[in-house]
């Protein structure tokens, strides 16, 4: 039980990092300092709906 725990903590905490990421590349594409093919494989769904959320969907080609 502790062990399940344990890893739904990890799991969110995670989870929470893959969000935070995302916000602070699509800030970065949006800014032009980044590409959206610079974006690791990892957070690129959700860079890319974050930009399509802002209507920039063309920055996520």
């Amino acid at each position: 039980m502790l062990l399940r725990i344990r890893l739904f903590l990890i799991r969110l905490l995670l989870g929470k990092e893959v969000e935070i990421m995302a916000a602070v590349y699509a800030t970065l594409i949006v800014k032009g300092l980044r590409t959206f093919d610079s974006v690791p494989a990892l957070v690129q769904n959700q860079v890319k709906e974050i930009l399509v959320a802002l209507e920039l969907e063309e920055l996520a080609q």
